[in-house]
């Protein structure tokens, strides 16, 4: 039977971080895992930006055909607001990263415990364990519906 871990694929370039026995949580080498981690996913970020910028400049034409005016302003829309979620991202990457670099990452904000390391690959800018997300999606439905 193959190792469960070996279905794992990269992220961002990266394997699963492979926690030893008895290895103890949020260690150098997990807090460096994560933070390279971060910075190829942030890396991926600025240059799917900067391709974009490139491509609408190389693109932008003044085309006379209204209807085809109106196709490219609605393709340079949805990529804009695109960009606009990944600068978020990016700027939740270095909140990230600023965590690890004080030595709070890898603990829920609400609770406190071990969000877990299998979490954390899933989801590198966690910053709740699963319990405390799960409730506050909960509470967030509640009030928001």
């Amino acid at each position: 039977m193959p190792d469960s871990q070996a279905t794992h694929f990269a992220l961002h370039g990266f394997q699963p971080y492979q926690e030893a026995d008895g290895e103890e949580y949020m260690n150098d080498a997990q807090r460096e895992h994560f933070k390279n981690l971060l910075l190829a996913w942030k890396k991926e970020l600025m240059e799917e930006v900067d391709r974009t910028v490139s491509h609408m400049k190389d693109e932008a034409a003044n085309f006379p055909d209204p209807a085809d005016r109106a196709s490219q302003e609605e393709e340079f829309s949805l990529e804009l607001r695109t960009r606009d979620r990944e600068r978020k991202l990016i700027k939740k990457i270095d909140k990230t990263i600023e965590l690890i670099d004080a030595d709070d990452y890898g603990y829920c904000e609400a609770c406190g415990v071990e969000v877990g390391i299998r979490r954390l690959e899933a989801r590198p800018t966690a910053t709740q364990c699963v319990d405390c997300k799960t409730l506050a999606e909960i509470k967030e439905k509640q009030v928001g519906g």
